[in-house]
Parts: C-alpha cells; sequence; structure tokens
C-alpha cells in the first residue's frame, strides 16, 4: 500500500507555511503544491478546502472575497503557531522530499514495466513472422499469410496501448503525470519503433 504523501497534521502546518509566503486562493494552494513536488502530487479541493475551514475556524487564517474568488491569509495566531512548530516545519520538508523521489520513482516504475511489456511483445510477434515467413502454411498464399501477422501486430498494439493508458490514468489519479514522464515515454516509443524496423528489414 503507498503511503500518504503527508503525515497527520503535516499538510495543515505546509498550508500554513504557504500562506505566511502571501497571501492565496485555494487553486493557488494546490498549485503551489504540485508545484513543490514537481508535478507528481496534486492534492484535491476535496483535500484542501476542509483544511483551509479548520484553519479558519481556530483563527489561523482569515478569507476575503476577491471577485468570485476567495483569498486566504494567515493571521497573526497563524504566524505563531508557524514559529513554535518551525522544527516541524523542516521535518515536513524533509519528508516532502521523500515522497517526491519515490512519487519520481512509481511513475517511472510504471512506464518501463509498459514499455519493457511492449518491447517483449514487439519482439515475440517478429520472431514469430520471421518464422511464419520461412514456414508459411500451405493454404495460405503470402498476401494472406501477411495480411494475417498485420493484425496479429495490431492486436499486440492495441493491447498494449491499453495497457500504457491503465497504468497512466491509474498513477494520474493519485499524482499529476510529469513532463518528464511523457518525454521518457516519447523516447522509448521512438526507440522501439527504430528496432522493429531494423528487424523487419533483415
Amino acid at each position: 500500500m503507498t503511503p500518504p504523501v503527508f503525515s497527520h497534521g503535516s499538510l495543515r502546518l505546509y498550508l500554513l507555511s504557504l500562506l505566511a509566503e502571501q497571501p492565496r486562493h485555494g487553486y493557488e494552494l494546490i498549485q503551489a503544491l504540485s508545484d513543490r513536488f514537481g508535478g507528481t502530487y496534486s492534492p484535491s479541493a476535496g483535500t484542501i478546502y476542509p483544511r483551509l475551514a479548520k484553519l479558519e475556524e481556530d483563527g489561523l487564517v482569515q478569507k476575503a472575497a476577491d471577485g468570485r474568488k476567495t483569498v486566504y491569509d494567515i493571521t497573526d495566531a497563524g504566524r505563531a503557531e508557524l514559529n513554535a512548530r518551525e522544527g516541524d516545519l523542516t521535518m515536513i520538508e524533509n519528508e516532502m522530499s521523500d515522497s517526491v523521489r519515490r512519487l519520481a520513482d512509481e511513475v517511472r516504475t510504471g512506464v518501463n514495466a509498459a514499455m519493457k511489456s511492449l518491447r517483449a511483445d514487439l519482439a515475440a510477434a517478429a520472431q514469430q513472422a520471421k518464422t511464419d515467413a520461412k514456414e508459411p502454411a500451405a493454404e495460405e498464399s503470402p498476401h494472406s499469410h501477411s495480411a494475417r501477422l498485420l493484425r496479429e501486430a495490431d492486436v499486440v498494439l492495441n493491447e498494449f496501448r491499453q495497457q500504457v493508458r491503465t497504468d497512466l490514468r491509474t498513477l494520474a489519479a493519485r499524482s499529476p503525470i510529469g513532463p518528464e514522464t511523457v518525454d521518457d515515454l516519447r523516447r522509448e516509443l521512438a526507440g522501439v519503433r527504430s528496432r522493429l524496423l531494423d528487424s523487419l528489414r533483415r
């Protein structure tokens, strides 16, 4: 089971630290947290707003209307709590660094596993194509034989596509997918395509 990004009470204190930097809308707090985690984690509105409401209830933050949005700002009492718990905040920031590395590893592992599966499937399909080309079925013409193998390759690719989409959506449900993940995927796919073409040209 994946451990939580923030331990109990840590997110509340970290929200205070973000508001100590400057007043923010709820969405800006979500974005600031996502930025601190390099895009590997983004809390939901359902996670942030109840904690802001509790902070306001405790007199640690105050809110004001800004057009159609609500801006939250830290109070003197909030700054006093933040100063009193400076050591806890340092510990939270250290835990965040560990969480960023763990989340990045999970994303990377999911993508790498999918890429290994694709390479194995395509290698098997290419090898089968070579074997079948040497020993075509007596009742099959070269054209129909090639068409059948093409359909098999399509099935392999479609299965891989669905697998990767499922893996990415599962990971994205826990934390946003960063640009480096897309870059890794694009690079790996280009490499697989190049190796497949080399295999087919032999």
